[in-house]
């Protein structure tokens, strides 16, 4: 590496205090989150071959960072391999928007993860271990449902959208989540140092730089990301005058991946995929947001756990004490807090949805919340709800799940106290 003290990474550094020795800001470049301009901010290093370089607490690759340790035991991979980062770019060019110069508008993703190559060339240069955290492709999907729509005309093939054999051309994005930490504190209205410790606690001590290291802000937790798909234009999503069809999807392998029928994941999920495929058609875009939380996020263990003692109990499974049985099993109703779900929308640069695809009033208040407008709700047509999930949609409409009056036509409004998620 040369001399740490050049010109271009000086303007990044500023000196903090530090119990730890060899690991302060004399290799590792400052971070001023929410700066308007890429060097200004400063990259994001999670390296673990140059330890002098990391400003993060955590490694890049969340959950997989596992792997990555076992693939380095096993000896499948050489300790301290570089990314060779040649054409990797963006396919589609995201930003830079307004809101990632705010530093209260995305605390939970780098809005610079995604052109690292070129916002820090110069750190590259200098030998800085920068990888992306973001990532944006093409490709093509190919949905049973999407068939269905097109032979039943409720799509057509247009070679743009849909093309020739069904499919469906799509922009892939993922994202893996950085967060910073005092902006994420605040989102949530605690105290940062509640929080880090909080962290730290509930992971088993897997972190001590949380409360060892309060002069790093930025923590890369081991969760599990987001991946976004895009029909029509991507720079479309950020003009609000262009009719933009939505839905954030949180996720459920058991329905999504392979039909389970006990609640309307999928069915949700696959119809708003419909609207968003007739959305871009009729000249506009739009967007599925996917989020790794599984069962409510609280895993899918503690999801069957939950569906056995629904089933099981006297009187079969129940409305009025669907969220019960999953409180009993987790402590919790739902942990898929969405406060942070908005930053990747601001990322994008969206400041309205005109067709938001959920029914979920924690979402909406979630999105509306930090400054997107919201048109059109669309709720799930009733005749896509499973016979075996329609105790969910009554617990969930009468626990105020919906608010604008549109209800199923078969749903039962019972009173049952829970939050409003889908």
């Amino acid at each position: 590496m040369s001399d740490p003290a050049s010109p271009a990474l000086t303007r990044n550094r500023h000196i903090r205090l530090t119990s730890h020795p060899g690991q302060d800001a004399i290799g590792a470049p400052a971070i001023r989150w929410g700066a308007d301009d890429a060097m200004e901010r400063g990259p994001i290093v999670g390296t673990t071959s140059s330890r002098s370089q990391r400003n993060v607490i955590g490694t890049h690759s969340g959950s997989y960072g596992v792997y990555r340790a076992l693939a380095v035991a096993a000896g499948n991979l050489v300790r301290g391999h570089r990314a060779d980062l040649t054409d990797t770019s963006p396919t589609d060019p995201i930003g830079p928007h307004p809101s990632w110069g705010h530093p209260e508008r995305i605390v939970s993703i780098d809005p610079w993860g995604a052109i690292v190559q070129q916002a820090f060339a110069d750190y590259l240069a200098e030998g800085y271990d920068i990888r992306p955290t973001i990532a944006v492709t093409k490709a093509r999907i190919h949905l049973p449902e999407v068939k269905q729509a097109i032979a039943l005309q409720r799509l057509a093939i247009d070679g743009r959208i849909v093309l020739d054999d069904a499919s469906a051309a799509v922009t892939k994005i993922a994202a893996e989540p950085v967060w910073w930490l005092p902006g994420v504190a605040r989102r949530f209205g605690v105290g940062e140092a509640d929080l880090r410790r909080a962290l730290f606690e509930e992971t088993g001590g897997m972190y001590p730089e949380l409360v060892t290291r309060s002069d790093i802000e930025v923590f890369l937790p081991p969760i599990g990301g987001q991946t976004l798909y895009v029909f029509g234009n991507a720079r479309d999503l950020a003009d609000p005058h262009v009719t933009l069809t939505a839905r954030v999807h949180d996720e459920c392998n058991g329905s999504d991946v392979f039909g389970s029928d006990i609640c309307t994941c999928r069915p949700y999920l696959t119809h708003a995929i419909e609207e968003c495929i007739r959305g871009a058609q009729q000249g506009g875009v739009g967007l599925i947001v996917y989020s790794r939380k599984e069962g409510r996020a609280l895993g899918e263990v503690t999801k069957f756990l939950v569906y056995n003692a629904r089933k099981r109990q006297q009187g079969g499974d129940r409305a009025d004490r669907y969220f019960l049985r999953t409180e009993c099993v987790a402590g919790v109703q739902d942990m898929r807090f969405q406060e942070l779900m908005p930053d990747v929308l601001h990322w994008l640069g969206i400041t309205r949805i005109h067709r938001l695809v959920s029914m979920s009033s924690d979402k909406y208040a979630a999105i509306t919340g930090s400054g997107i407008e919201v048109g059109e709700r669309i709720p799930i047509p009733e005749a896509l709800v499973p016979a075996d999930a329609k105790v969910e949609i009554e617990a969930k409409i009468a626990a105020g799940y919906f608010t604008d009056g549109s209800v199923p036509d078969d749903v039962r409004l019972t009173s049952v106290k829970g939050r409003g998620h889908d």
